[in-house]
């Protein structure tokens, strides 16, 4: 006797099984051919990171932001010792931006994360640190530069990071980048580097804007070391990365670049709610270039 045939929704099972089984090989074949995803950046070390953070500092036109307030926490275990200070935001007076300086490019994965380094920074005022430190120069190019003895002095500047115009970094890159935060102090004495440097823009924003330049770096006047803002949780790995940011910043005599207007926005949580500000850039007028404080280095 002929075995009946069973039907699922008008269809054989036979017939069921060939269509599942045709379905299953076109799905095979689809999943195959999608590119798997690009793998995000991984977090550089702290060493690569900071060695290579070199920025150049432009002036800009005046600005001042709404009043704010803020207590500023150092990070770097050399200045664990020196108290909270609250400051007040100032006049707006400089844009840092990341340079790579003669052919030292940053490694990947640091540059992911440098090329997207970018400081307004303000005016404030605070207490004299009066701390003796002991600068060794970390990027490559410099490390033939001597150890100096500086004298940390008082608060000038508070730098924290800004987006230009619409280049925003991807998340995990914003994860980093945008809970940086350094107070710039006048440093005694103002040694002369004496060195001729090539600065060429890593910034996607300016990098066909403004050319790659030679300029001849000179006296230096601050050390801008980081602090944590109250109200901004920084993630742990991300914490130790950013706490071994210590730049020294250099008087810098270089060729004008073109003029260039941008839009600013606050990515710091706790800046977040300030307005898009305009920026004009103008003459170039420091290199801040990455520093250790008292042999105490940036682990690898």
């Amino acid at each position: 006797m002929d075995r009946p045939v069973i039907r699922i929704h008008g269809r054989s099972k036979s017939t069921t099984r060939r269509v599942i089984s045709a379905a299953l090989g076109v799905l095979a074949v689809v999943f195959l051919s999608v590119p798997p995803a690009a793998a995000a950046p991984v977090l550089p070390t702290p060493k690569d990171f900071v060695s290579y953070l070199d920025l150049e500092c432009f002036r800009t036109n005046p600005y001042q932001p709404p009043t704010t307030t803020l207590t500023l926490r150092h990070l770097n275990p050399v200045l664990s010792n020196l108290p909270p200070q609250t400051v007040v935001l100032g006049p707006r007076q400089q844009l840092c931006v990341p340079v790579a300086k003669n052919t030292s490019i940053p490694p990947s994965p640091a540059l992911d994360f440098i090329r997207f380094v970018d400081l307004a920074c303000y005016r404030i005022t605070g207490s004299n640190a009066d701390t003796g430190l002991l600068l060794t120069h970390l990027n490559p190019v410099l490390q033939n530069v001597p150890r100096h003895e500086v004298k940390m002095n008082v608060p000038q500047q508070l730098c924290v990071p800004v987006v230009k115009n619409s280049s925003v970094p991807p998340p995990e890159i914003m994860s980093l980048v945008s809970h940086i935060d350094i107070m710039c102090y006048a440093i005694t004495p103002n040694n002369p580097m004496n060195r001729q440097l090539s600065l060429r823009q890593l910034n996607p924003v300016l990098t066909n804007v403004i050319p790659t330049r030679t300029g001849q770096v000179t006296y230096a006047r601050q050390l801008c070391v980081p602090v944590q803002k109250a109200g901004d949780t920084i993630p742990t790995e991300v914490l130790n990365i950013l706490r071994w940011i210590d730049l020294e910043k250099f008087d810098l005599s270089i060729p004008t670049a073109p003029s260039v207007t941008l839009t600013l926005r606050h990515i710091n949580p706790v800046l977040g709610h300030l307005p898009a500000e305009q920026a004009t850039l103008f003459s170039p007028s420091q290199l801040a270039v990455p520093v250790a404080k008292n042999n105490q280095f940036p682990p690898s």
